[in-house]
């Protein structure tokens, strides 16, 4: 049993980084690639049998969604780090206490989403400037979704817990077999029961729920440190003060970055239901660039904590080599390949023309450039895998996000750069300057680390 429990984990303090990192990238990438499929078939099944409005009204949730999630997702990977540092230590009771911290706080987080979302959803879309044909499907499919976000909180913090030991292979089995439930699913409520909107929201709740259900069940039958008891089942002060710290800067961070995308597409709004649902399909293709490249943020940030608890802090540059060499490869050559079949990929989501070229527009302008996001994320996942996460939710915030919001209120106000284009134009030019920064904060960390290394013999 204790060998069977082995085989799905990893030790990344040893060996091959680049080989190991590939191990664990590419079930978490073909997960990451599912989960967004949940969002894909609901917005290509609506799009095609439920018309342009109801694929503007799910599409558009999108920003508001990560909004009022990315909060306590930042929780998760705060999880995430605490766990795999514990596990490098090779700390069993601390690893212990963190595994059931990290799910007690699932529970209480998705609770608290339930009820804002179901609260605050239609004003929320109203802030947001959503347009007024498509705000009762919006606000519909809201309420249903956020029913769900109990078992969506579980499933990312019971994931980030089996990622910290190097496990991404059981969350694409489990993520494989709800996604082609939620394809069936999508299918049986719009096409046979005529549910549209609402059917896809359904659809999506269920299967989230089974992924959750699966994880639990998962960590149930571990051996170890690992083993979820119910019984056990409590938050530890000192765990949850450990994964806020790291947590509470990731997902304020995350919140920040949704409330600029929120901004965004409030803009993006302005110019009607076409340009919207346009939007929507554009942002859906380049979702399953970005989720690609992410696999190599989640890996850059369980390998250095992993490595950092251990104390081998020699590998850990290498590891950042190693991070930003893949995630280039793949930003590159699937961000330009979405250019390349835009045309193809855009008409699975809408056979309108106007649709078609309004998402063109924007793949040309973003997905084209997406790399530059990816070099940035992993940047960010090395520095917090050094347990610095304050520094560089300041710098995202301020050379992301910040700007952002001042170029649309300066640049895009002023009527010869009132265009889409100008919206979509604000992403890139963030990412080059952001990414700048946090190369500078990263050597700046290293060399104190390498000093404070020095000092150590002397200290003995």
């Amino acid at each position: 049993m204790h060998t069977a429990k082995k085989q799905y984990e990893m030790d990344m303090c040893s060996g091959s980084i680049l080989k190991k990192m590939l191990l664990f990238t590419l079930p978490l990438m073909l997960s990451s690639i599912l989960q967004l499929l949940f969002n894909a078939a609901d917005i290509v099944v609506v799009g095609k049998f439920a018309g342009d409005n109801a694929l503007a009204a799910v599409g558009s949730n999108t920003a508001l969604i990560n909004l009022l999630t990315n909060l306590f997702v930042g929780f998760s990977i705060g999880a995430n780090v605490t766990a795999a540092r514990h596990y490098g230590a090779k700390c069993e009771k601390d690893l212990e206490e963190t595994v059931h911290t990290s799910i007690a706080m699932s529970f209480a987080s998705g609770f608290l989403l339930m009820i804002v979302g179901l609260i605050g959803a239609k004003q929320f879309l109203i802030w947001m400037q959503t347009p007024e044909e498509v705000l009762p499907l919006a606000t519909l499919y809201l309420h249903i979704y956020f029913i769900g976000m109990i078992p969506n909180m579980v499933y990312n913090f019971g994931s980030a817990l089996l990622r910290s030991v190097g496990d991404t292979r059981r969350p694409l089995y489990y993520l494989t077999f709800a996604g082609c439930v939620n394809v069936v699913l999508n299918l049986l409520t719009v096409i046979v029961l005529h549910l549209d909107v609402a059917g896809v929201a359904i659809a999506t709740v269920i299967s989230e729920t089974i992924s959750a259900v699966l994880v639990l069940r998962c960590m149930c039958k571990e051996q170890g440190a690992m083993h979820l008891q119910w019984s056990k089942l409590r938050i530890h002060r000192g765990k949850m003060l450990q994964i806020m710290k790291i947590g509470i800067p990731a997902g304020f961070q995350g919140v920040v970055f949704a409330l600029s995308n929120v901004v965004i597409q409030s803009s993006v709004n302005l110019f009607g239901n076409i340009v919207v649902a346009g939007n929507s399909a554009a942002a859906n293709i380049e979702g399953f660039v970005y989720m690609a490249m992410n696999a190599f943020y989640q890996a850059t940030i369980s390998f250095t904590s992993q490595n950092y608890g251990a104390g081998k802090y020699n590998r850990i540059n290498r590891i950042l080599l190693t991070g930003q060499g893949c995630v280039i490869v793949v930003g590159v050559v699937l961000g330009n390949l979405a250019v390349l079949f835009g045309h193809q990929l855009l008409h699975i989501y809408s056979s309108n023309p106007d649709v078609i070229a309004a998402g063109m527009v924007r793949l040309h302008i973003i997905s084209a450039t997406y790399a530059l996001c990816g070099i940035m994320d992993v940047m960010v996942g090395a520095l917090r895998g050094l347990n610095y996460s304050v520094l560089p939710m300041v710098v995202s915030l301020v050379g992301a996000c910040g700007l952002r919001l001042v170029w649309i209120a300066t640049v895009f106000q002023m009527p010869e750069f009132h265009t889409v284009q100008v919206v979509y134009l604000s992403y890139p030019i963030t990412w080059i300057i952001t990414l700048s920064t946090h190369i500078l904060c990263y050597c700046i960390i290293k060399r104190r680390l390498t000093k404070k290394l020095a000092l150590q013999p002397a200290a003995n």
